[in-house]
């Protein structure tokens, strides 16, 4: 029997990392309040509610994280990590960088609520708040960054039959990413806002939203670029540790 590569085991790792953390998330107290849902009741017993979205998560982003590995190596993306793991690629460098865009994050929204009619943006409850950085720096980097960029530049790549120019498609596929990345947070802030319609959102929640998702994806998508899709993993969640968690609590 074929033996599992290094990166194939950190890759199971991480989504059980993710299934985990979704599940846990899942029946913890999210500490906002969202209009309409105050009474809201589990579907479920949380313990079936757990296993449920542990499911949900292993089946989802297994599935597109496996297939964006595949992906990335035919287009020569480094995939879970490029050469091999270091510690300073893929540790501490994310660590460094996320702190510093969480810290521009927070700066962001700051100013938006000092300069605009914007309130600052919540955050969920502690320790809820530690596993929705965990779900979100894997699963988010998994689909935005590792399937949908790796997906892509291989067929783009396909139709093209020639490698030429595909350092510039990257790039472009990254504003894109970039782009779907932001708008997939709208769902979220229309309820957390009361908005109904996506076209009443406020030019300045888009704004704001714009400018901090850009923050993460570009340092995110440089690092998957330079050491993998790890690296930008640590990002996200560097990020997201000091946006949700630690300015979360005031």
């Amino acid at each position: 029997m074929k033996r599992l590569s290094t990166e194939f085991k950190v890759f199971i790792a991480l989504i059980l990392l993710l299934g985990i953390s979704a599940a846990i998330q899942s029946v913890l107290p999210v500490g906002i309040e969202i209009p309409g849902m105050e009474d809201m009741e589990l579907p479920a017993p949380p313990w079936v509610v757990a296993l449920a979205n542990f499911g949900i998560m292993i089946i989802i982003y297994g599935g597109f994280g496996w297939l964006g590995l595949y992906l990335a190596k035919k287009t020569e993306l480094p995939g879970i990590w490029k050469d091999k793991f270091s510690v300073k690629k893929h540790i501490s460098i994310p660590f460094i960088v996320g702190i510093i865009c969480g810290a521009l994050l927070i700066i962001t929204d700051i100013l938006f609520a000092e300069f605009t009619e914007l309130d600052k943006i919540p955050h969920p409850a502690f320790p809820a708040s530690i596993f929705a950085s965990i779900s979100a720096g894997i699963s988010e980097e998994i689909m935005f960054r590792l399937f949908f960029i790796s997906f892509w530049l291989w067929l783009i790549g396909k139709i093209l039959l020639s490698e030429r120019g595909m350092n510039t498609i990257f790039w472009i596929l990254a504003v894109f990413s970039t782009i779907f990345f932001t708008v997939a947070h709208f769902p979220s802030l229309m309820l957390l806002y009361e908005i109904k319609e996506i076209t009443a959102i406020p030019i300045s929640l888009v704004t704001e939203l714009f400018i901090m998702n850009g923050i993460v994806s570009v340092a995110a998508i440089w690092y998957f670029k330079k050491y993998g899709i790890i690296a930008a993993i640590g990002i996200h969640f560097w990020t997201d540790i000091l946006w949700h968690v630690v300015y979360g609590m005031f």
